[in-house]
């Protein structure tokens, strides 16, 4: 059987918060493949968790970044040029809405509301993308966001992040396709219901687990692990015939009509 190895490349993983992070999930199983890794984490409060995940993997750099700010932006791919040289894989898990905004009637989003879920969640997806690209264009790479069905259907609650979601699987066609002459991969995971840091703060996330699990064929949500495996599909050799795709790791639940 062909096995994956990634011992000659370099990956950059944003948006760790702890050991169920699906970004967790894609770093471990990147890294068990041999991948040498880089983490950012976003405010002091995820430093410590980000920096105990990090040991499993020594010489891992860990920086602080929020994607709103250019230079701490440049500040990371100028510190991964420095360890690396180049960049063979970016992995984008970074979302974010104001609670507020994932309540209540979506006609009431606010404007700013809906500036801060579309620049943390989509835009800066386009932005650490184009900085990836001078560390890539040498000798190819591939781009790996994270997506959820909202971006399609009506998830009760999800608002505008569903909108967010939507304007990410955009970008990852769009840049699939200026990107590709380079070699460059972009693709996007949309996974099932996870119980991750950011997905406890969606009111109603226990009922929409518990609807997963019954309405999917496979008849249980998803585990992190499972992502991660997934991740290191598409980011490996393995998926090299494969970009501008969204892959749903969801029990096949997104199948459903009813």
């Amino acid at each position: 059987m062909r096995q994956i190895d990634l011992s000659n490349k370099t990956a950059l993983v944003l948006g760790v918060a702890n050991q169920r992070s699906l970004a967790w999930a894609i770093a471990d199983a990147l890294g068990e493949a041999g991948c040498k890794l880089a983490f950012t984490y976003q405010g002091e409060r995820l430093q410590k968790n980000v920096l105990g995940l990090a040991e499993k993997y020594p010489n891992a750099p860990v920086m602080a970044c929020d994607v709103t700010s250019d230079e701490q932006v440049e500040g990371v791919f100028t510190r991964v040029e420095k360890e690396f040289g180049k960049l063979s894989i970016l992995v984008h898990s970074v979302a974010f809405a104001r609670r507020e905004e994932l309540e209540g009637a979506f006609r009431t989003t606010s404007l700013q509301g809906w500036r801060v879920a579309l620049e943390i969640s989509a835009y800066s997806f386009v932005n650490l993308t184009n900085r990836a690209f001078p560390l890539m264009q040498e000798d190819g790479g591939s781009v790996l966001a994270l997506s959820y069905l909202a971006s399609q259907r009506v998830v009760p609650n999800y608002n505008v992040m569903g909108s967010a979601k939507a304007a990410l699987e955009h970008s990852v066609r769009q840049l699939a396709y200026e990107l590709g002459p380079k070699n460059i991969r972009v693709n996007a995971i949309s996974s099932g219901p996870v119980a991750t840091l950011s997905a406890r703060g969606i009111s109603g996330f226990s009922s929409m687990a518990k609807q997963h699990r019954e309405k999917a064929p496979l008849g249980r949500n998803i585990e992190p692990r499972e992502v991660g495996d997934a991740g290191l599909f598409l980011c490996s050799d393995m998926g090299s015939g494969i970009t501008g795709e969204i892959m749903y790791v969801d029990g096949g639940y997104n199948i459903m009509a009813i």
